[in-house]
Parts: C-alpha cells; sequence; structure tokens
C-alpha cells in the first residue's frame, strides 16, 4: 500500500505500539495535528538523523489532546501504528502549512522466538541490575516485543534508527541481544576496573617470587 501522509519529523525514533506524549508549539504543527485530530487520521513521524530526515518512519495516531493552551500550544498523547518508508518528501502542501510525504509500508514480522525473548530479556534484566535500574512494562513478559523494549537497552538514537529498518521480529530480538551482551560486557570490565582502583593503596599480602622456581 503507498500514499500520501502528513509527516512531523522529529529527532527521535517511534516504535509501532509505543506511546509517546508530545508538546505542540509550532503553529504549522498545531493545525497538523488539530486537523488529524478532529478528522481522525494518522500523521508520520519521521526519525531526524544527524540533522536529516531518514527514510524510516512511523505513522502515529492522536489518541486525546490533553491540554490546550490561551497561544494554542498543545500537549497531546499519541501512539505508533506501523513503520512506513518514505518515497517522496512534499515539501510544500497545496493550503497546507505542514509538509507531508508518499510513503509506503513494508511487510513488517511481528512473531519472533519465544527462547531468544527469553534471553534477550534474561540479559536485560541483568543488564539493569548492574546499573541499579528497575523498569516496570505494562504488559506481561511473555507479551513482550522488541518494541516494547528497545528504548529500555540503551541504544543510541542511531541504533534504535537501525532496529526500527528490520522487519522482521526475530531480528530485532538477535540485534538487541547482542547489544544487551555487549553492554554487560563493558559493565564488567567497569567493575574490574573500579574493584582494580579500590585496592590501590591498601596493605597487600602478596607472595614474593620464589628464585627456586629458576633451572
Amino acid at each position: 500500500m503507498t500514499n500520501f501522509i502528513p509527516i512531523f519529523p522529529l529527532n527521535v525514533v517511534v516504535f509501532p505500539s509505543e506511546e509517546l506524549n508530545l508538546h505542540i508549539f509550532e503553529p504549522r504543527y498545531k493545525e497538523l495535528i488539530r486537523e488529524c485530530f478532529s478528522d481522525v487520521k494518522p500523521f508520520g513521524i519521521p526519525a531526524v538523523i544527524n540533522n536529516k530526515i531518514g527514510e524510516w518512519g512511523t505513522l502515529v495516531k492522536v489518541q486525546e489532546i490533553v491540554k490546550t493552551y490561551e497561544n494554542g500550544e498543545m500537549d497531546i498523547r499519541t501512539k505508533g501504528i506501523s513503520v512506513f518508508r518514505i518515497l517522496e518528501i512534499i515539501k510544500s502542501v497545496p493550503s497546507k502549512p505542514f509538509s507531508g510525504a508518499i510513503v509506503n509500508y513494508p511487510e513488517n514480522e511481528l512473531s519472533g522466538n519465544d527462547e531468544l525473548m527469553k534471553k534477550v530479556l534474561a540479559g536485560l534484566k541483568e543488564m539493569h541490575r548492574q546499573l541499579n535500574i528497575f523498569k516496570h512494562y505494562k504488559k506481561p513478559e511473555s507479551a513482550l516485543t522488541s518494541y516494547d523494549i528497545a528504548h529500555h537497552c540503551g541504544l543510541s538514537q542511531e541504533e534504535e534508527y537501525e532496529l526500527l529498518g528490520l522487519l522482521q521480529e526475530t531480528q530485532r530480538q538477535e540485534y538487541l541481544k547482542r547489544h544487551i551482551q555487549k553492554i554487560i560486557s563493558v559493565l564488567k570490565e567497569t567493575e574490574t576496573l573500579k574493584e582494580k582502583i579500590k585496592r590501590n593503596g591498601h596493605f597487600r599480602n602478596l607472595s614474593s617470587f620464589d628464585f627456586k622456581d629458576i633451572g
């Protein structure tokens, strides 16, 4: 399927099913949100990476306009729907102050490998334990997907964007597993370094070299 959508480029990666709260203050996007909310139609958030609009983004819907300020600014709640790929950006839309894009929606495999996901979650728990972080998810662990936990894995924005472009759940699970393993390895090295620093200056009981061992 290919269609035209209004777009709201942001310096953030949004995943399908993710809930995102936004404060809208630019006039062109205030109009975009009012139109999408009243017409019950979605808009696209393409990720801006290194000051460039990427080809991947997420279609989102406005769930609620939480508050409208006297100057027209708004606090809104949105939710991600599906991943899209930009085919063409339409910078100037007739009679509209905002831009749009011609996009398609590549097939996205959402079913993953249960055993692989268990390994991902086990690694994530270990990573959070070492960082003294506690995370609560709105779903039971058996229902979690890579999209649900991606923002909690310590990915850079560029890595989150790479994940957005992976269109099979098993690929995303494997990507997160490797990333988490790398982070845990770094954390263990950091702990070892901390212990070495702590020992510096302490009285140490070390065995001397035995010259008898020289042949």
